[in-house]
């Protein structure tokens, strides 16, 4: 057995949990909206469409905010198409996944979805096809209370939407309007002063780097921001991970190269701070991430045009679910600097939930850990000090086999901790006695015999979490058994 300590003290604190650290996202893409939250034809499907079976495992997943539309969807939609009633809509040809797109649910329809299943949303305006003038009048359509062209013709209530992002992964030639750091950065400027004339009150998210392998990296980072400082809040990242051949070593460390681009990406950030003599720091959207296995999918110049086409519904195992736990672990550690966070996607495209038409909704393995830690992770970050073995992988050289965060919450302390060994259990020791009221602890844990176990429409429950019994707390330290190739949460009160 290996052998790892901890010591976690309320005074070395890191920040405060944004919920909307949280977030999840939705884009006009496969299966994600058409039979995934909105199948009028389905059996629990309410008054408006949307499947209540989905919407219910949304709740119980806590996302609290949602991006929409894009994406690469993004970049070639006109969001006028999606507006007025629905038999009159036009079907449009979608360059980013040559799908046919019906319209049937467009920012109405998304609103009172998002209202019945307790989201904020995040808006996306599309930079790449279009620019200042579709963006103000979204804006206008979506937060105007009325007395003018757009927001009269919304009718009701205004949507009242806080935060917009401005276009998505600009930097990536795939995009449907690429564009160069500078043209990008100017284009985001005077768009962003022109939705704020509109609605001083909205906060606004420029594009970064798609992931940190892209050339222009860093540079195109320092180029938006050093023209765009003062009109955004957030930079966005963009990361996806899968394991690659048998190397389930260094795919189990991924969040190390999480960690580092985080770390970039702040750099650079403060670094255009400095230069251009600003005042405010401008904080992080991580507002794409996953594990994806991207070496699956045929690519988008391969797909055959059709209308809700199934693409990239990735199938998550016990051991993508410890990983997707530890990605939380590392937005966790840096909840001081990252305020947004959205795993892509919801439903059914690489998503925690999963849906038959015309049939049942189930809970990936994925699901798990997130909904576990979106539900306990509340509170704020400390910093914890880790002694632990290594293990050698081929992609990050040595990583230590604990991954760990604290969270101490209302209630108490939470730890979330994984254990990397593929074949060791750890032992765990926390030092916690500059936390003197705990009294209670408790351990739940994801792991299983099979590290390549799932679930499925006819094995929904086959990975679940467990709840272990050997968790003991006495004198202020804690002792407890992480399994091999196992997510876990201790929970002390």
């Amino acid at each position: 057995m290996h052998q790892a300590s901890l010591t976690v003290d309320p005074a070395f604190r890191v920040g405060e949990v944004d919920p909307r650290l949280y977030g999840s996202f939705v884009e006009h893409m496969g299966r994600c909206v058409y039979t995934g939250i909105y199948e009028p034809e389905h059996p629990s499907a309410d008054a408006n469409g949307f499947r209540q079976d989905v919407t219910a495992l949304v709740r119980e997943l806590g996302v609290p905010l949602v991006r929409y539309p894009g994406g690469n969807f993004v970049s070639g939609y006109r969001w006028e198409d999606g507006i007025g009633p629905v038999a009159e809509r036009p079907r449009r040809l979608d360059l980013a996944w040559r799908s046919l797109e019906t319209n049937r649910v467009g920012v109405n329809e998304f609103m009172t979805w998002a209202k019945s299943a307790g989201v904020a949303p995040m808006m996306a305006v599309n930079l790449g096809t279009r620019g200042i003038d579709a963006a103000r009048s979204l804006v206008e359509y979506c937060n105007l209370p009325g007395g003018t062209y757009w927001s009269d013709l919304r009718g009701g209530d205004p949507y009242a939407i806080k935060t917009w992002c401005l276009g998505n992964e600009m930097d990536g030639p795939w995009q449907t309007g690429h564009k160069t750091a500078y043209e990008y950065a100017r284009l985001a400027l005077e768009t962003a002063k022109a939705m704020r004339q509109v609605d001083p009150s909205i906060e606004l998210v420029a594009c970064g780097s798609s992931n940190r392998a892209m050339p222009t990296f860093g540079s195109w980072e320092a180029t938006v921001l050093g023209e765009a400082y003062d009109a955004v809040d957030y930079v966005s990242m963009h990361a996806y991970y899968q394991q690659h051949g048998d190397d389930r070593d260094s795919f189990l460390a991924v969040a190390t190269d999480m960690d580092g681009f985080i770390d970039d990406v702040i750099a650079t950030a403060d670094h255009a701070r400095a230069v251009g003599r600003h005042s405010k720091r401008i904080n992080i959207s991580f507002d794409e991430w996953n594990v994806w296995y991207q070496s699956r999918f045929v690519g988008e110049t391969n797909l055959e045009i059709e209308e809700t086409p199934r693409l990239i519904e990735d199938v998550y195992s016990v051991t993508d679910a410890v990983v997707v736990g530890n990605l939380l672990i590392s937005l966790l550690r840096h909840a001081d600097r990252v305020k947004i966070g959205c795993l892509a996607q919801l439903v059914n495209v690489i998503a925690p939930i999963m849906t038959e038409p015309g049939g049942q909704v189930w809970r990936q393995a994925s699901f798990h850990p997130f909904a576990l830690t979106a539900a306990h992770g509340q509170g704020t970050v400390l910093q914890v000090v880790a002694d632990s073995p290594v293990v050698e992988t081929k992609a990050f050289g040595e990583v230590p086999i604990l991954d760990s965060v604290a969270v101490q919450t209302s209630s108490g302390v939470v730890i979330f901790a994984v254990n990397r060994s593929q074949d060791t259990p750890l032992s765990l020791d926390v030092d916690l006695r500059s936390l003197p009221g705990l009294t209670t602890a408790s351990h739940t844990a994801l792991f299983d015999a099979d590290p390549d176990a799932i679930n499925t429409a006819a094995a929904p429950d086959r990975v679940a979490p467990r709840i272990l019994e050997d968790a003991k707390l006495d004198g202020g330290r804690l002792q407890a058994v992480l399994p091999p190739l196992s997510w876990n949460m201790l929970r002390l009160s």
